[in-house]
């Protein structure tokens, strides 16, 4: 009886074993499936959805107004105009990246909104899906768990047709490039994301562990002055250097406007401290960079995914202008952090904590009145992801992270 017992407990573990085996080999694509689904969704929502008035008394916009300001900034490009000023026949708002990415918005402002929308949320969610799939050294069942954890967060970016699931895919496809030495494509994916929002040259941090600095360089700044002049082809130099100046006043007068979810916001939400944004910020990349002491640690890949997750959650917590729809980036780090470690009690705390507090605290879930009266004035969507940051420098300072032992550790070539 004692031996059919134990035959049986093989067999079911052998079975177990299997069905294990069938989703690691299958995760990935039931992700990418998940990925494209919510995206044509959500796109759905957004051409079926009602207009929205902004101000009572003035004309209704459509429900994915920021797809039609990125629109239409590649047509106010071409046609010569300041495309930093209001055209409220057009669209609500102002257009705030750079004449680069409006130049680039051209290869879907010339289709109809059913079909460039849906390609503009599919280029947000499938290049966050490729730059997970492209880390080395994780298992494709911990790359779904990540892809997974970051979902909802995705989900809400896309639904306000934003560019944050893009902004974090690149950030995450540089670091994946760079540790498999394509610095060419690496470089371009930071410049990219510069000249949609400028935090993300933050990224440059990480050729700092990679050998060639000089072709690092070289084509960081090929990159960097290309993508800066394309918009030359259209605009001519005199107009292109007047909308670079016009840029540069649009990002002064907004900073000066507004402190986000942010670590700022919850100076002032929580301890009522109006503290300069500067200073703020530069405490913060202070912090960040003090870690890099330990020049040893640069061929350690555990302590470069670190940085990767340190950048991904820095851009948004010291960010004046973060807010619910970009909280995807900061996800997309603390999935990265948690999942490539080894099961850590106190990190599925702060894992579950963040789920909660990010992901599940603005949604219909938590009753109206909680959300407007506590919610969003103590900025409590922003509260995780800077706990889980100052974790993150704590464990990169003590050097007291834990790789999963399973992890691959790719050598520096």
């Amino acid at each position: 009886m004692k031996e059919t017992s134990v035959r049986s407990h093989e067999l079911n573990n052998a079975h177990l074993n299997g069905w294990e085996r069938i989703w690691n080999s299958k995760s990935l694509s039931i992700v990418f499936f998940a990925y494209v689904l919510i995206s044509v969704i959500a796109a759905a929502q957004g051409l079926l959805g009602h207009d929205k008035v902004y101000i009572p008394g003035v004309r209704a916009y459509t429900h994915y107004n920021n797809y039609v300001i990125f629109k239409y900034s590649f047509f106010h490009l071409v046609q010569g105009k300041d495309i930093y000023q209001l055209f409220p026949d057009d669209h609500w708002d102002l257009y705030k990246y750079s004449p680069t990415f409006a130049l680039f918005f051209g290869f879907l402002s010339w289709m109809p909104d059913a079909i460039g929308l849906v390609l503009w949320n599919l280029i947000n969610s499938l290049c966050l899906f490729a730059g997970i799939r492209l880390l080395p050294g994780l298992s494709d069942k911990k790359k779904s768990w990540i892809l997974l954890f970051c979902l909802l967060e995705l989900l809400n970016s896309i639904q306000n047709t934003q560019s944050n699931g893009l902004m974090a895919g690149l950030i995450v496809l540089a670091f994946a490039l760079a540790e498999r030495s394509k610095y060419f494509l690496s470089a371009l994916c930071i410049a990219l994301s510069f000249y949609i929002k400028i935090f993300g040259a933050l990224a440059f941090i990480f050729y700092l562990f990679y050998p060639g600095k000089f072709r690092l360089i070289g084509w960081s700044v090929f990159w960097m002055v290309l993508l800066a002049i394309l918009p030359v082809v259209v605009t001519g130099p005199h107009q292109l250097g007047f909308l670079y100046g016009s840029w540069l006043h649009l990002l002064l007068d907004d900073r000066s406007a507004s402190v986000g979810l942010s670590v700022m916001g919850l100076m002032e939400s929580w301890l009522h401290l109006t503290v300069s944004k500067n200073a703020v910020a530069l405490a913060g990349l202070l912090l960040f960079l003090l870690p890099l002491i330990h020049i040893r640690q640069y061929k350690d890949y555990a302590f470069r995914l670190m940085y990767l997750s340190s950048v991904l959650l820095w851009i948004i917590i010291f960010n004046h202008k973060a807010e619910s729809p970009t909280f995807v980036i900061a996800t997309a780090g603390i999935g990265i952090w948690y999942f490539f470690q080894k099961r850590d009690r106190l990190n599925l705390v702060l894992l579950i904590m963040a789920f909660f507090l990010i992901s599940m605290s603005v949604s219909d879930l938590v009753p109206s009145h909680i959300r407007s009266e506590f919610v969003k004035p103590y900025g409590i969507k922003a509260v995780m992801p800077v706990v889980i940051w100052c974790k993150i420098l704590y464990e990169q300072l003590s050097l007291r992270y834990k790789p999963a032992p399973f992890m691959e550790t790719p050598a520096l070539s």
